[in-house]
């Protein structure tokens, strides 16, 4: 099958459409702003709704509503936006619904810069918004990556009735690769009915109800406990990762999106002065991979791990809850939409490495 170039932001956009997403809401913000661009032109062409909403408050509570009403919907923003959007996340969670965000990230805090940065993931892994709830997590590396997830976010987010995250830094949403298109596993055609769906009583089937508001205390403990049993279901079942060159290496990078793409590269620089690295990158960062990275960190070879990240230090914490105290754990990295390169990430290890 040829491949063709595109770039990230509209690839993300195209591969929606292409796994049946046929509802869109969001509002412009750099660096996602192609998302919402390519949307309003292609959408309609292919049947379904594209909204620019007047704020991303509105954005996401239009995605609680249209996807309550069975359709695959999604929306897309950039951390500024998402911060916004984490009330709506929050409700719906709690009502159970399914759904794609997409947050191309910048830096911040606050409105920060347009440039590309990692400094969401505390908001994404841990949740933004209140209460007890969690998303799936994908944090693809190249936009290969990106376009062959979208079709398994939307799958799942059907299957665990919860949303589902794509979080990826500015850089992919930018930059241009070649894209290899599949056919979906199910065609927009073929998707499953959605019983629980808001879609008439016509078939004179009982009213169904979606709320998030359980006023006695009981009933809203024991919603809990059956949100807790799902997100265990999906632990055990949905973590990805990808390991490179990890076997009997002296220092293990643990990196995501863009910067697995630099630690790579480090990986080379440091062949060259006779030091074997290897990289652990989280394809899930909820849920996290932390049993096979434990099995990586803790081989006799390795001396130790280092993380490579786009903010202050930020998935360093699951790292070292990961590693378990058996090998030291130290970050390199940079925010405010500053990249490291390659060569810091290489002298990061070195110097983990007392060399």
């Amino acid at each position: 099958m040829s491949k063709e170039l595109w770039k990230g932001n509209e690839a993300i956009a195209e591969a929606a459409i292409r796994a049946g997403c046929r509802c869109y809401f969001g509002y412009p913000i750099t660096p996602q702003s192609e998302i919402p661009e390519y949307m309003s032109l292609h959408m309609p062409k292919a049947g379904g709704v594209f909204l620019q909403s007047e704020s991303e408050v509105a954005a996401i509570n239009m995605v609680y509503g249209a996807t309550g009403a069975g359709a695959r919907v999604m929306t897309s923003s950039s951390s500024p936006g998402v911060s916004l959007k984490q009330e709506g996340i929050s409700y719906m969670c709690g009502a159970e619904l399914p759904g794609v965000i997409v947050n191309v990230m910048r830096g911040g805090p606050g409105l920060g810069t347009i440039q590309p940065a990692q400094g969401d993931y505390f908001q994404a892994t841990r949740g933004g918004g209140h209460g007890d709830y969690r998303l799936i997590v994908f944090a693809p590396a190249n936009i290969q990556e990106v376009v062959d997830l979208m079709q398994e976010a939307f799958d799942l987010a059907d299957k665990y009735r919860m949303p589902v995250m794509m979080l990826l830094d500015g850089m992919i949403g930018q930059m241009m690769e070649p894209v290899e298109w599949k056919r979906p596993a199910i065609a927009p055609e073929d998707l499953p009915e959605k019983p629980w769906a808001t879609t008439g009583t016509k078939n004179k089937r009982l009213p169904n109800i979606i709320n998030s508001l359980f006023i006695d205390p009981d009933a809203c403990n024991q919603h809990n406990i059956r949100l807790e049993e799902k997100y265990a279901r999906v632990t055990e079942s949905e973590q990805r990762y990808e390991t490179n060159d990890t076997e009997d290496a002296e220092v293990i990078f643990v990196a995501f999106g863009t910067p697995a793409r630099l630690a790579r590269a480090a990986v080379r620089l440091l062949a060259e002065d006779g030091i074997k690295a290897g990289v652990f990158r989280p394809i899930t960062v909820w849920p996290y991979p932390y049993d096979a990275l434990y099995k990586i960190a803790a081989q006799d070879s390795v001396k130790a791990v280092v993380t490579v990240e786009m903010n202050t230090g930020q998935m360093i914490d699951d790292v070292r809850i990961a590693v378990k105290g058996a090998r030291p754990v130290s970050f390199v990295g940079s925010a405010g939409g500053i990249i490291p390169t390659p060569y810091e990430v290489a002298e990061a290890a070195k110097k983990a490495l007392g060399r």
